[in-house]
């Protein structure tokens, strides 16, 4: 299993742009094979922090959709990418899952 998950900072008068832009690639990514998770959300106490949360089976299925392949548009969009002033988002592998 793969979980992708950090933070992405925008201008604050710009986030709720941002997550709109992003809400086609968000429906396109649940629906993606191999998709079990997919969230861009809105930070409650940073104005400009938009919390990343993805849960994937694999790395092929990740690979699969950020290459277009998978439904992704990726960052074609105008103005989502250059929107990001700030990034730190993460892949890690997991090997084993159990109930909290």
């Amino acid at each position: 299993m793969i979980i992708v998950s950090g933070r992405l900072h925008v201008a604050p008068d710009a986030r709720e742009a941002y997550l709109s832009a992003c809400e086609g690639v968000v429906e396109q990514a649940r629906k993606a094979p191999g998709c079990l998770d997919f969230v861009l959300s809105a930070d409650r106490l940073e104005p400009g922090r938009i919390n990343v949360y993805e849960r994937w089976e694999s790395d092929a299925h990740v690979e699969k959709f950020r290459s277009g392949e998978g439904g992704s548009p990726g960052d074609s969009e105008p103005g989502r990418a250059a929107a990001v002033l700030d990034a730190d988002v993460r892949k890690y592998r997991i090997s084993g899952v159990e109930a909290a």
